[in-house]
């Protein structure tokens, strides 16, 4: 193992932005839970059954919000119309769901501000100091404005999120097609790039996509989970690798 913590023969690090690199992954949790359970509380009435951690870690986490809103309905025996991305926030579309869960986290992040994680930022600093290539791999629309408002845009070579994936018609997670597009435009095999990611589904991403190491960062007290969906390796924060500390 490099001073780094990861095997010798890895060249590329991929990084997920909310929960590795800023403290965002509470923001989207929260935004989830508060637009489904108003959700089901007009479907359901007073007694329905509420959207809780479980379900953001087994079927939303590390998804794109379309295929996120979908994948939870469909938990609960509910189908909607897909509707137009477009949709108002609040249609009942499965569009319309992820515009208001978004318009919820933008309000959130306008409200309180983005944090990073310091381990992060630092090893991301000796990521780049021994001359791995790094990219950034999100879901999210709003990649691009939340690495600008920590002053984090410089540490990535190539950045592979939601606005990409939709130009690129990439699936993500937990397809591996967005972490392997990142490796590509570094111009290594993935056999060569470390995934590091917090959620389930971009563990499953990267055992899919037959990456050469998978850290799995846990923020919330799934380390077992993690390593069952393909962690090599799982710490609490990045800082316990290597340079970083």
């Amino acid at each position: 193992m490099t001073q780094l913590g990861l095997p010798e023969d890895i060249h590329a690090c991929l990084f997920d932005l909310d929960g590795v690199v800023t403290k965002t992954a509470v923001v989207h949790a929260a935004a989830w839970k508060e637009m489904f359970d108003a959700f089901l509380r007009e479907r359901d009435g007073a007694d329905f059954r509420p959207f809780d951690a479980a379900d953001y870690d087994e079927y939303v986490d590390g998804r794109p919000r379309a295929d996120g809103v979908r994948t939870f309905l469909a938990s609960r025996g509910i189908d909607l119309p897909d509707g137009a991305p477009d949709d108002p926030p609040g249609a009942e579309t499965v569009h319309g769901l992820g515009n208001r869960k978004n318009e919820l986290v933008l309000e959130k992040i306008r409200t309180d501000g983005v944090e990073a994680y310091d381990g992060t930022l630092r090893y991301l600093e000796a990521v780049r100091a021994r001359g791995l290539s790094t990219a950034i791999v999100s879901s999210s629309a709003n990649c691009r404005d939340v690495l600008r408002s920590i002053g984090a845009e410089h540490f990535f070579d190539v950045r592979i999120d939601g606005v990409v994936a939709a130009e690129r018609k990439l699936p993500g997670k937990p397809h591996p097609d967005t972490f392997l597009a990142a490796a590509e435009d570094l111009g290594v095999e993935p056999s060569a790039a470390a995934v590091f990611e917090d959620a389930l589904a971009g563990m499953d991403a990267g055992r899919a996509g037959r990456f050469g190491y998978v850290v799995g960062v846990d923020r919330v007290g799934q380390t077992e989970a993690l390593y069952r969906h393909g962690a090599d390796i799982v710490v609490k924060d990045l800082a316990e690798l290597g340079d970083a500390e």
